[in-house]
């Protein structure tokens, strides 16, 4: 018959699990600022959504506002511009997209104010759509913000956005 041994613990024992749990302790408080560096900075967890008050923007105008550090046009648009970005067959646009998937009312359009060409800031109020025109290299975006002319290989970017209110937007 197999006999089962049990020894009493030493004091040499005892010292190994204290010396153990020691390190353990030493070797979390040296890596812990380690993994806590790499979260993001308070300043950057800031500007991953802003609020936007769009109760001052009149009828056929455009508030710029900063986000993730770009501009982000926010375009309140009148009844003829949205009867005519709408009326734009979507098959003759070099990046097409209807601007019912644009935008989530149709009088308010908000995209990223920065060309697809190259990274400028494009004009507002410009251009032969009365969209966006960036003077450097001559991209021509129409009022929902799709590239109509010009180098530009796509549309302005439309950010992640939600309505908060009738009057206040969250973007990002």
């Amino acid at each position: 018959m197999a006999s089962a041994s049990t020894t009493e613990p030493t004091r040499r024992d005892m010292l190994y699990i204290a010396t153990g749990a020691a390190a353990a302790v030493g070797v979390g408080a040296a890596v812990w600022p380690l993994i806590s560096q790499m979260n993001p900075d308070a300043s950057t967890l800031a500007l991953a959504s802003t609020e936007v008050d769009i109760s001052s923007i009149p009828e056929g105008g455009i508030l710029t506002v900063k986000w993730r550090g770009k501009p982000v046009f926010v375009r309140h648009r009148t009844a003829k511009e949205i009867a005519d970005v709408q009326a734009v067959k979507v098959d003759t646009l070099p990046d097409p997209q209807a601007d019912s998937a644009r935008v989530k009312k149709p009088e308010w359009l908000v995209v990223v104010g920065v060309c697809t060409h190259l990274g400028c800031v494009p004009l507002g109020h410009q251009g032969a759509h009365d969209g966006w025109f960036c003077p450097c290299h001559g991209s021509d975006y129409d009022a929902s913000g799709r590239i109509r002319s010009g180098p530009a290989p796509r549309n302005l970017e439309v950010p992640a956005y939600t309505f908060v209110s009738d009057t206040k937007i969250q973007i990002g």
